[in-house]
């Protein structure tokens, strides 16, 4: 029959282990998307990395087929909500980690106001409670096209669907306490913006003008 099948890792890992900066990012980012270890960062590193090599590989291609490619490359990048309409192949190179984690189905759905928190979401995703264009994706690493953004939904047969399920109700008063908090803060930077005062001379000017009409 063979030898088994030796499965080999789609991600490569840092090459230095012990980098303290890295190490500090790494974890804040684990916090802020609600990862479960950092080989998830290193999967979309890794994946991000292909796309920012295909980009430089270009330079080298005949100006027909390098059009071609690149194209193609922009196109895929613009449905995966990397790159705005119109960008050019030296964005590719500026996109960032947070870019590529931001666009996974777990920090979309927490976005969306599907869940609490980037935990809970990736919560609901792996218990089957959320569809995704018509399918379930149990996935927390699903990268969302752009199109698929709006037909993210609770599954048909999921309990939060009921508006009055405790977990809703949550949702709903953290989104309302967030927009107070939001009003509150704008009314009070407006507060604390400082006057403007005139210069002497046209206070000066001013008073003069009225004292003569």
């Amino acid at each position: 029959m063979g030898d088994p099948k030796k499965h080999r890792p789609k991600y490569s890992g840092p090459m230095h282990p012990w980098q303290r900066s890295r190490i500090e990012e790494e974890k804040i980012i684990l916090r802020e998307f609600g990862l479960k270890n950092k080989k998830e960062i290193w999967k979309m590193s890794s994946k991000l990395k292909g796309f920012k090599d295909q980009a430089k590989k270009l330079i080298i291609k005949k100006p027909e087929q390098r059009a071609l490619e690149e194209t193609n490359l922009l196109n895929k990048l613009i449905r995966l909500g990397l790159l705005e309409k119109g960008a050019t192949r030296e964005r590719v190179l500026e996109l960032t980690n947070k870019d590529i984690l931001g666009r996974r189905l777990q920090t979309v759905v927490f976005k969306k106001g599907l869940a609490r928190s980037v935990n809970q979401a990736r919560q609901l995703i792996t218990h089957g409670h959320i569809f995704v264009h018509g399918k379930n994706v149990d996935v927390p690493s699903y990268l969302v096209n752009i199109d698929e953004e709006g037909d993210i939904i609770y599954s048909p047969t999921s309990q939060f669907n009921e508006e009055m399920h405790p977990e809703r109700q949550r949702i709903v008063a953290k989104d309302e306490l967030k927009l107070k908090q939001e009003i509150k803060a704008e009314l009070k930077e407006k507060l604390e913006e400082p006057k403007v005062l005139e210069p002497k001379e046209k206070v000066e000017e001013k008073v003069i003008e009225v004292k003569e009409k």
